[in-house]
């Protein structure tokens, strides 16, 4: 990630007079970890169809674009901006490739609907008992086509965040973008601590300490299987939260 005392504006302003290409790489290199760190944060999506350095390839992609495009005057922080960017890259890149199969595709959203459903219905997030019966499936069966659908529930959700990201992003109003973010963040934060303890266990590893789901599965003594189901729970919560609050 780009030091502290790293001046990025003074940098994006000599490399746009100079047009010096060595200046815009080193900018590139200092915020080359990001681009890893965000493409790594979707891997469950697409891991099974490209690999990691394909992935970081589109962003560093963005990353040039940012550069390019990043207003000096609008008082936005230039790493807000590259995140936004170079997330949006990759999940543009991910849903343009059309991996996942249309079956799980089209679960997912049956899934979506069947909890905001019941959401309403009960005045509380379902239990999959209940989303089994709603769905008219057997509880195993549910659980094991949420399991399959981790990578769909998972796009779905870091769609929903970079779309209004990007809506807030290109508003006039800077103060008002880093605000959101803030607030967002703090929304996030309280969804995953309202999470039960072992859904809780799962986000905290796979975005925090970036582990994969096999990895997962052997610190929690769980199959993979379950662990991907528990993600795509946890995923549904998370977007319910973020769609509640966003409708405020």
């Amino acid at each position: 990630m780009a030091a502290s005392n790293y001046d990025v504006i003074a940098a994006i302003k000599e490399y746009r007079e100079t047009q010096n290409i060595n200046l815009r790489n080193d900018i590139i290199l200092r915020y080359l970890d990001l681009v890893r760190l965000l493409a790594m944060s979707l891997r469950n999506v697409y891991i099974k169809y490209a690999s990691p350095d394909d992935i970081v390839n589109e962003g560093v992609l963005a990353l040039i674009s940012a550069i390019d495009t990043f207003d000096l005057d609008r008082g936005v922080k230039f790493e807000t901006y590259a995140n936004i960017k170079i997330k949006g890259a990759i999940v543009d890149f991910v849903r343009k490739q059309d991996w996942i199969p249309r079956k799980i595709r089209s679960f997912g959203r049956e899934l979506d609907a069947a909890y905001n459903e019941l959401f309403e219905k009960l005045g509380r997030h379902p239990k999959n008992a209940e989303l089994a019966e709603h769905m008219g499936l057997s509880r195993a069966e549910l659980e094991k086509r949420m399991a399959e659908s981790a990578g769909a529930v998972t796009l779905s959700f870091e769609e929903l965040l970079y779309e209004d990201n990007f809506e807030i992003m290109n508003s006039d109003d800077s103060a008002d973008a880093a605000l959101y973010e803030t607030e967002q963040k703090k929304v996030i934060a309280k969804a995953v601590d309202d999470l039960s303890p072992q859904a809780k266990q799962v986000i905290t590893l796979y975005y925090y300490e970036r582990l994969k789901f096999s990895e997962i599965a052997k610190v929690l003594g769980i199959t993979e299987s379950r662990v991907s189901q528990i993600h795509s729970k946890a995923m549904l919560f998370l977007k319910h939260e973020l769609s509640e609050y966003m409708q405020r």
